[in-house]
């Protein structure tokens, strides 16, 4: 259920709350009742849920917070940030390269009482200012481009369209595009690094050799905090506290990774070119 729509799940019938997230829930025929929901619940995994209220609740809300979802086909975690930008007085902006997917984010967010605008651009060459910043996001939310290796329990299929050539292709944009977002940032902002993939050079490998470019004007936030402090329930979590991993196996959600981190400087606009 799309947050602070007023959809009672009590009236939705046979609805059981998610184990973890807080504005998810299982019931017997959820296509059917997102269809009759005008857009306010949506049918999407309990990983992906937590992945944008990461990003939406990482830090109390400002009135007039600019966010934007840089990445945002075909628009599931874009719709959760739409309601929540709704409800805390937040203006958000999207952002989607292939036009069909643009067109799907347009429709996901239908059911939300916010304008959102949706552009269709490049990631790699967002200009804040022409999307309605030009002071920077306070939040973005980067769901890069990925393997998608993480939802394999629900499209096994896909491993036969998959090759070991694609990571190192992938990784190369995760970092521009995790370049481009920084740049894109207010000085405090928080970005969200997201991928459907537990592949450790598009997690841990891209996250850091981010790090390493923007030393000193990043910092890693608690990451496994954030989500623990949203959740209906404690997850198990392993590793350092700067990032989440989720998996099939532990926690009934797809494979999803994210790693909060906030702008700590005022001058990032040429502080990575050639730094590959």
């Amino acid at each position: 259920m799309l947050p602070g729509l007023g959809t009672d799940p009590d009236a939705i019938p046979g609805f059981e709350p998610d184990r973890y997230s807080p504005i998810g829930g299982v019931v017997d025929d959820p296509v059917g009742v997102a269809e009759a929901s005008d857009g306010r619940v949506r049918v999407q995994d309990e990983g992906s849920q937590l992945a944008a209220l990461a990003l939406s609740r990482a830090t109390p809300v400002r009135a007039g917070e600019r966010w934007l979802d840089l990445c945002a086909g075909p628009g599931g975690k874009t719709a959760v940030l739409a309601a929540e930008a709704a409800a805390s007085g937040a203006v958000l902006a999207a952002n989607e390269l292939v036009p069909a997917r643009a067109e799907l984010v347009r429709n996901a967010i239908a059911g939300v009482p916010l304008a959102v605008e949706v552009h269709e651009a490049d990631g790699r060459e967002v200009d804040a200012a022409a999307l309605g910043a030009p002071g920077g996001f306070d939040r973005i939310l980067l769901d890069a481009p990925c393997t998608g290796l993480g939802a394999l329990r629900r499209r096994p299929e896909a491993r036969w369209r998959k090759a070991p050539s694609d990571v190192a292709e992938l990784t190369r944009l995760q970092g521009d595009l995790f370049d481009a977002a920084v740049r894109a940032l207010a000085p405090g902002g928080v970005l969200a690094y997201v991928t459907c993939s537990p592949h450790t050079a598009e997690t841990h490998g891209t996250l850091n050799a981010a790090l390493q470019r923007w030393d000193g004007r990043l910092r890693q936030l608690d990451t496994q905090a954030v989500v623990q402090a949203l959740s209906r329930h404690p997850l198990d979590l392993a590793g350092a506290h700067e990032t989440v991993q989720l998996w099939p196996h532990r926690h009934g959600t797809d494979a999803m990774f994210v790693a909060l981190v906030q702008r700590t400087d005022g001058d990032v606009a040429e502080a990575a070119d050639g730094a590959r």
